[in-house]
């Protein structure tokens, strides 16, 4: 692939063109708005600048980027590109529009692709002449920071396009492939919109507060420093609700569904105009300058921070391994170490049971969580740091249900997730659910995951 096409100058559509020129790509960026593309223009010229001050890039290979980039106003011009983006806004009557457009003067060779978040693969593929051709490509914001991109087939994908676009997104572009199903929201999404609800959840329930949350949830047990509240501050709770209610609204039979529905809280703060960064306010409010304040979600005013304490915490701390870490956290006796429990112990559960739901195996949805959420440990991994037997019988005691095949594997004497196995060297395996044995998963051409 030499040209590619990029729908949308919007975030998604900026970094999808940032990182495509960066990388070798003559980009043709389209928008309806001039001015917008003039707006993404600034931007990637911005983030190139940036990557040049840190040494990232040179100059040289800066200015080489901005030169492989134009801008137009109309579609039909897309007349020679190798592969086209969709990075439109998040409406399934717009998207569909735009592919069902695409179709009828894209050359036939032409890929068509949409970075939607959650929207059926297999409906906007049904707005084309070639449904063969339309694939799902989910990019993580910020596209030219996080690694995480999804592959979404349907069932009339043509399988020979998977390789290739593997190739391009994960050896060229430099991303890590995750292969999806075309489920509400995907991999990433599913799982981690999942982990943050119940993190809402959970602390309300116990009371805790907006900082104390976000010192329990963040780098303590390897997630990003901006843990929980402020991670939703910066997504937008805009868009944490939008993922939120598709999961509601698509996932009937989800055992978790309910943990899906937004709390009244959020819906008093969407109703405020309360979205975070991007209004000034979300979960977290700038006071002046130094000063920032956190909500109390019970009485929905603004007060100053104040940090509890925990001897749970304490503890974990003198570890320096992050597994024994992590372990001693949750093990902890007080209202800490049972609140990361709660969260901890659901989100390992509703993990396994998306299999085979939303991917095909354990790898996929660990790399999802570490590429796209930045997580240091995927859910299975982290369950084998915790002890399959140890919490089995702990969630067990707690009245969850073990997903069957979670308990079949432990019942037949296998109590790792992820296992080093000897053939002629040691090599890293994973349980398959499917397949009730460890396989080797390294090869790139292995559809269930790319590493």
């Amino acid at each position: 692939m030499k040209k590619i096409g990029v729908i949308g100058a919007g975030t998604m559509g900026t970094g999808i063109a940032h990182v495509s020129a960066l990388s070798g790509f003559d980009v043709t960026l389209v928008d309806i708005e001039q001015n917008l593309l003039e707006h993404s223009l600034t931007s990637i010229k911005k983030g190139l600048k940036r990557q040049v001050d840190k040494g990232k890039i040179s100059q040289e290979e800066m200015n080489t980027a901005l030169g492989r980039i134009q801008t137009i106003t109309e579609m039909k011009s897309l007349s020679s590109e190798d592969i086209v983006i969709e990075a439109a806004t998040e409406n399934k009557e717009v998207k569909i529009s735009i592919f069902s457009e695409l179709d009828t003067f894209c050359p036939e060779k032409t890929i068509l692709a949409s970075n939607t978040s959650s929207i059926s693969i297999s409906l906007i593929a049904s707005a084309t002449n070639r449904p063969e051709k339309v694939i799902g490509m989910h990019f993580m914001n910020p596209v030219s920071i996080m690694k995480l991109v999804e592959i979404i087939t349907h069932a009339d994908t043509d399988q020979s396009l998977i390789k290739p676009m593997a190739d391009f997104l994960g050896n060229v572009l430099g991303k890590g492939v995750v292969y999806a199903k075309d489920t509400p929201n995907f991999v990433a999404n599913r799982i981690g919109v999942f982990g943050m609800m119940a993190t809402l959840e959970e602390a309300y329930k116990r009371n805790l507060s907006i900082e104390d949350v976000d010192a329990l949830t963040g780098t303590i047990i390897g997630r990003p420093k901006s843990a929980t509240f402020r991670t939703a501050d910066v997504v937008g709770l805009d868009t944490l609700s939008f993922v939120a209610k598709t999961a509601y609204d698509n996932c009937l039979d989800d055992e978790e569904r309910e943990g899906f529905k937004l709390p009244d809280y959020i819906t008093k703060m969407l109703e405020n105009n309360w979205l975070g960064q991007k209004t000034g306010q979300g979960f977290y409010k700038k006071i002046e300058k130094g000063v920032i304040h956190s909500i109390d979600l019970k009485t929905m005013e603004y007060k100053p921070q104040s940090k509890s304490r925990y001897t749970s915490v304490r503890i974990a701390r003198e570890n320096v391994d992050s597994a024994k870490k992590f372990a001693a956290l949750v093990n902890g006796k007080d209202i800490a170490g049972e609140f990361i429990w709660a969260v901890t112990s659901r989100a390992l559960l509703y993990s396994a049971n998306r299999l085979p739901e939303i991917a095909d195996d354990i790898v996929n949805i660990d790399n999802a969580m570490k590429w796209g959420f930045a997580w240091s440990k995927g859910p299975f991994e982290m369950w084998d740091d915790l002890g399959l037997l140890a919490t089995i019988e702990r969630m067990k005691s707690d009245g969850r249900k073990i997903p069957e095949w979670v308990e079949k594997m432990a019942e037949t004497g296998f109590t790792k997730f992820y296992d080093y196995i000897r053939s002629i060297i040691w090599t890293r395996h994973s349980w398959s659910c499917c397949s009730k044995s460890f396989r080797q998963r390294n090869n790139k051409s292995d559809k269930t995951h790319y590493e």
